[in-house]
C-alpha cells in the first residue's frame, strides 16, 4: 500500500470519526465499528478478516482495562461513600489552600503515577478531583488535567513502567540516568500541560454539571464522621505499594524464589486492586458501620456508568487494531523512515506516528524503541536515556478517537467530543512537544 494512500485513509477515518460522533451525534460506539470496517475494506483486507481483526482489538483492549475499571471503580465507590474521598480532599484543601489545590493534584498524579498505569491511577485518584473541584467551586478542569498529566508523563517517561523498560533495554540505557532525566524532563512539562494550561483552558470550558460518574462519587451530608486521613490514605495506597513491591522484587529476593514468585503476583495489577477494593470494604465498609448488604449495593450500583466507557475503549482498541492488521499503521511508519532526520528526532517522530496512528502509547514507544536501537547502535554520541525519553515523549502526542485513554477521560468528565480534542488532547501534544524540547536541550548540552 503506498503510504500516501494510508495516510489519506487514516486522516479521513479519523475526520469521519469526529465529524459523526461530534457533529451529527451518533452513537459512539455504533461509529467507531463502522468506520473501521470502512478503512479495513478501503485499505484491500479481505472481508472475511475484517470482523475477526476488530473483534481482536476489543477483546485485547478490554482483557486489560475492564478488570482495572470495575475494581477501581469499586474502590472509588467505597472512598466516596465511607468520606475518605472528602477527607483526602479537606487535607488538600487544608494544606495546599483553595486556590492553589491544582499544584497537589499534578504531584500527586506524578506520586501516585510512579508505578501504576495510566488508567489504574486515573480510577484511583478522579473521585478525589470530583470531591477537590466541588469543595473549593473550582472548573472540574482545573483540577482534574494537573492530576492527568502527572499521571500521564511518568506513564510515558519513567520506567518501570513496561514500554520505558523495554526502551531502556532496547537502547540498553543505565536505569538510573534515564530517571533522572525523566524527572528533568517530566515534571516541567506535567507544570506546564497540567496546572498552567489548565488555568487556561478550564474556565473556557463549561461542562455540563450533570456528571453521572460525578455524582456517584459525591456527597454533602453535613458533619458527618470521615476515616482517619492515615487509613484512607494507606487504602488508597495497597494498589501502588503492592505494584512496586512486584516491580522492585528482584533487589531484595532471589529471582525463582517463592518469595520473589509471592511478590510479583501481589505486584500484578489486577491483584493489586482486587486486594485493594476487598480492604476498602473492610476499612471504608464495614469500620464505618456499613452492613454486607449496602456494601454489595455500593459494589453493584457503580458499575452501571463504567457500562459505556468499556464498551468505548473496546471500541477504539478494535480501531487501532484495524489499522495494524490493514497495513495503515505499517506504511505510515515506512513513510515517516524515509525522512532524513536526527535519531533523537526520528525516536519521536516514530513514537508519535504510531501513536496517531494506533493510539497506544504503550506499541507506539515499544515499536519506535525497536526500529530505532539498531540504528542508534551504530551512530557514535547518541545519549541512549535520551533516546528512552524522546521515545516515550513521542508516544505521548495528540490522542484521539483511537486510544482508550481519550476516551476513558471523555465519559469520566463527561466531556464532549470537542471539548476533550481541546483539553485532554491538547495537553498530551504540549507534554510531547515540550518533552521534546527538553531533550534536544539536554542533548545539546551534552548530558
Amino acid at each position: 500500500m503506498p503510504p500516501e494512500y494510508a495516510v489519506g485513509l487514516a486522516v479521513v477515518a479519523v475526520l469521519a470519526l469526529i465529524i459523526l460522533i461530534a457533529r451529527f451525534k451518533l452513537n459512539p460506539f455504533i461509529v467507531i465499528f463502522v468506520v473501521s470496517l470502512a478503512l479495513a475494506l478501503a485499505a484491500g483486507m479481505p472481508p472475511g478478516k475484517v470482523v475477526k481483526s476488530f473483534e481482536t482489538g476489543v477483546g485485547n483492549s478490554l482483557g486489560h482495562i475492564a478488570i482495572i475499571i470495575a475494581l477501581g471503580t469499586m474502590l472509588g465507590k467505597m472512598l466516596a461513600e465511607s468520606g475518605g474521598a472528602e477527607q483526602i480532599a479537606n487535607t488538600l484543601i487544608r494544606w495546599f489552600g483553595p486556590k492553589n489545590v491544582h499544584w497537589a493534584m499534578v504531584l500527586i498524579g506524578i506520586v501516585v503515577g510512579l508505578p501504576v498505569f495510566f488508567e489504574v491511577g486515573f480510577v484511583l485518584l478522579i473521585p478525589i478531583a470530583f470531591n477537590v473541584a466541588k469543595r473549593t467551586e473550582t472548573p472540574l478542569l482545573l483540577v482534574a488535567l494537573p492530576l492527568i498529566a502527572g499521571l500521564s508523563v511518568v506513564h510515558g517517561l519513567m520506567p518501570p513502567h513496561p514500554a520505558a523498560m523495554l526502551a531502556v533495554q532496547a537502547f540498553h540505557a543505565d536505569i538510573g540516568h534515564t530517571i533522572l532525566l525523566a524527572l528533568v524532563v517530566g515534571i516541567p512539562a506535567a507544570i506546564i500541560a497540567g496546572p498552567l494550561y489548565a488555568m487556561f483552558i478550564g474556565p473556557r470550558t463549561i461542562l455540563d454539571p450533570n456528571n453521572p460518574m460525578a455524582e456517584q462519587f459525591l456527597h454533602a451530608e453535613p458533619n458527618r464522621s470521615l476515616p482517619p486521613f492515615g487509613v484512607t490514605l494507606f487504602t488508597l495506597l495497597l494498589p501502588v505499594i503492592l505494584m512496586l513491591l512486584g516491580s522492585f522484587a528482584d533487589l531484595f529476593t532471589t529471582k525463582g524464589s517463592a518469595i520473589y514468585g509471592l511478590l510479583t503476583f501481589l505486584g500484578n495489577t489486577d491483584i493489586a486492586l482486587l486486594l485493594a477494593a476487598i480492604l476498602s470494604f473492610i476499612t471504608f465498609g464495614v469500620a464505618r458501620g456499613m452492613s454486607r448488604e449496602t456494601i454489595l449495593v455500593f459494589t453493584n450500583e457503580c458499575l452501571a456508568p463504567t457500562a459505556m466507557i468499556t464498551l468505548l475503549i473496546g471500541a477504539g482498541g478494535g480501531f487501532g487494531h484495524v489499522l495494524i492488521d490493514s497495513g495503515v499503521s505499517h506504511a505510515i511508519v515506512t513513510m515517516a523512515l524515509g525522512a532524513h532526520v536526527p535519531v533523537v528526532v526520528l525516536a519521536w517522530l516514530l513514537a508519535a506516528v504510531v501513536r496517531l496512528a494506533v493510539g497506544s502509547s504503550t506499541v507506539a514507544m515499544i515499536t519506535s524503541a525497536g526500529i530505532v536501537a539498531p540504528i542508534a547502535a551504530h551512530t557514535p554520541g547518541i545519549s541512549a536515556p535520551l533516546l528512552v525519553l524522546a521515545t516515550g515523549t513521542g508516544s505521548l502526542i495528540f490522542s484521539h478517537v483511537n486510544d482508550g485513554g481519550f476516551w476513558l477521560v471523555k465519559q469520566y468528565l463527561n466531556m464532549s467530543v470537542a471539548q476533550t480534542l481541546k483539553s485532554w488532547s491538547v495537553m498530551e501534544t504540549i507534554i510531547s512537544v515540550f518533552g521534546l524540547a527538553m531533550v534536544l536541550l539536554l542533548a545539546a548540552i551534552g548530558v
